[in-house]
């Protein structure tokens, strides 16, 4: 049985954050990661809107640097993810995974959510090469260009929207007749001179060998088939929180997202959710980051008390 005074579930930026400002208070402080350190940021080509780096910085290498200098003030990674998170009834909590067992005087859950894929072909080939899940990130590399985005909710709508900034063109595909966005969004987006509209439409595949060139298209109401030429495809059909070490131990908002207070405390004491896996996250790296420094010094004042 390990022991530690602060356990880390996720290693990404809310999760190495978190590493770096426990470790550095002098805790022992395990981070528990079962796939990559760095998580979406490290599958980013360039990350352009992160403090620092006017120039822009390689994802991969954003999120090397940030565990190095998690493990220069100690903390340790674990490559395997965790299985089971429970409360002890002396207030410590089991944080288990397939090969280790640690017992942690405070826990801060950084797991991340994923984005809901369209599982078509070629999606997952030109991720990070047309594909992306971030006009926020991504916009400024399709400018005088022309993209598409897929989705009908406010966040397709919202983003879209931010894309007009710099794209030529910006056409919606929705697979319904009617949008789920709410209705100031609408007329926004039916206001933008360089926002379009494809209804009744689905992604069949993605189209492209180095860089997306064309998506292919089907009409769900006569089964009609056609391509759309665009240099990108942002798709906001949904996301998933990684929750079920939370869920039965802390409430959830309708969406899945733990609820935190401004500290990243949930209804537990000493369990700490913090990064996209929270309730009304920013979904972007920097308050990733924000919030995991926040959980972090939390965690600090919790067992100094």
């Amino acid at each position: 049985m390990e022991e530690c005074d602060i356990a880390i579930v996720g290693g990404g930026g809310a999760g190495l954050t978190a590493a770096i400002y426990a470790a550095r208070a002098r805790r022992i402080t395990l981070v528990f990661e079962g796939r990559m350190t760095g998580g979406q940021i490290a599958t980013t080509d360039v990350v352009e809107n992160y403090p620092g780096f006017p120039e822009g910085i390689n994802g991969f290498d954003l999120a090397h640097a940030m565990l190095v200098q998690a493990e220069r003030f100690g903390a340790r990674v674990i490559y395997e993810g965790v299985t089971k998170l429970a409360r002890n009834s002396d207030g410590t909590f089991l944080v288990a995974s397939d090969g280790t067992e640690a017992r942690a005087r405070a826990v801060i859950v950084t797991a991340g959510a994923d984005y809901d894929k369209l599982g078509v072909p070629g999606e997952a080939e030109l991720t990070g090469r047309g594909v992306s899940w971030c006009a926020t990130c991504d916009a400024a590399f399709f400018k005088d260009q022309d993209v598409a985005v897929v989705g009908g909710g406010d966040a397709a709508l919202d983003e879209g929207l931010f894309l007009t900034r710099y794209a030529r063109t910006v056409t919606l595909i929705h697979r319904r007749d009617s949008l789920r966005a709410s209705r100031i969004l609408q007329e926004r987006a039916r206001a933008n001179a360089k926002f379009r509209f494809r209804f009744n439409s689905v992604v069949e595949r993605i189209i492209g060998d180095d860089t997306v060139t064309a998506v292919a298209l089907r009409d769900t109401t006569n089964g009609e088939a056609s391509q759309l030429a665009v240099s990108g495809l942002f798709i906001f059909i949904g996301q998933t929180p990684n929750n079920p070490l939370l869920r039965g131990l802390v409430p959830l908002d309708p969406g899945g997202h733990a609820l935190v207070d401004l500290q990243m405390r949930t209804g537990v004491p000493g369990l700490f959710v913090a990064g996209d896996l929270r309730t009304q996250a920013a979904r972007q790296l920097v308050a990733a980051c924000g919030d995991g420094a926040t959980a972090a010094i939390a965690a600090e004042h919790y067992l100094s008390e």
